[in-house]
């Protein structure tokens, strides 16, 4: 057989196939096109989405751990402030004219060595008048811990107080979380000795989320968060004061004062010590 005969009938087998497949697919499309539309051909890809950047938010998002009900502080609620030497000589009269000042909290020392140089003249002075006092401690962590329980020893008297006294925790210092959260616990427990109470634990939200969650859930918290709204912390763990600003102003105080308000059921009754405490008042 001749190559020239051969690709005829190649030809011819080639074109017969391709006229079956014609009118195999002219018979469907007539088909469906009786039903009033035609058969899409499936080989056709979607276009892409076109792809747009997200939209930013007008704000920064609060972390997940901040997300709880917000609570507003209101001028019914009962409220106090706390001072050292930053405010200078205070006129306690006036300030006890003020009816929105119902406790004081007064720091007394800081580390192993330091004592507030007006801790004795506010002590006196808030007592003199009547206003409920307390004291605090600013803890050092990177500080012996006898050392520092040493000079709180020394210098306050817990017959000469009224309120829970507070230990100020605001740094982390070196070292790994387990020593620091072990040596905390350590001071809390010398001044719980001395009062016979368990001292109040003064914090912001995110050093507690980040440093004290899991660990202090015993111990009553007052929690320092400069806002119009507090959304709690992040867990749950009883916040009695809320200290709402730093810039607070107070007839008989000159510049500004800390300022806190009592969260939920809690008023000056629940922070006062035991009478009597750990002696005669």
């Amino acid at each position: 057989m001749s190559v020239h005969g051969c690709f005829s009938i190649k030809a011819r087998y080639l074109c017969a196939v391709v006229f079956c497949l014609l009118t195999v697919m002219t018979t469907v499309v007539f088909a469906d096109n009786r039903k009033g539309r035609q058969i899409e051909q499936i080989y056709d890809m979607p276009e892409p989405d076109v792809l747009v950047p997200a939209p930013s938010p007008d704000r920064a998002l609060p972390p997940i751990r901040e997300l709880r009900p917000l609570i507003r502080h209101t001028v019914s609620q009962q409220q106090g402030i706390d001072v050292s030497h930053y405010q200078g000589r205070i006129d306690w009269d006036e300030v006890a004219r003020n009816k929105n000042v119902q406790f004081v909290y007064i720091k007394a020392t800081e580390g192993s060595d330091l004592v507030d140089d007006f801790y004795q003249r506010n002590l006196y002075g808030a007592k003199r008048v009547g206003i409920p006092v307390g004291v605090y401690h600013f803890y050092r962590p990177n500080v012996n811990v006898q050392w520092q329980l040493q000079n709180f020893r020394t210098t306050v008297d817990p017959w000469q107080h009224d309120l829970v006294p507070i230990v100020d925790v605001e740094k982390r210092g070196k070292g790994s979380l387990s020593q620091f959260q072990n040596n905390l616990k350590a001071f809390l427990d010398g001044v719980e000795r001395m009062y016979g109470v368990k001292p109040i634990i003064y914090t912001g939200v995110n050093f507690y989320a980040a440093h004290l969650e899991g660990k202090f859930r015993q111990y009553h918290f007052m929690v320092a968060r400069y806002a119009d709204e507090f959304p709690g912390l992040s867990e749950d763990v009883p916040i009695v004061l809320w200290q709402y600003t730093s810039k607070g102003q107070v007839d008989g105080i000159h510049g500004y004062v800390d300022r806190s308000v009592f969260l939920d059921r809690y008023t000056v009754a629940d922070i006062m010590l035991p009478s009597p405490a750990g002696g005669k008042k």
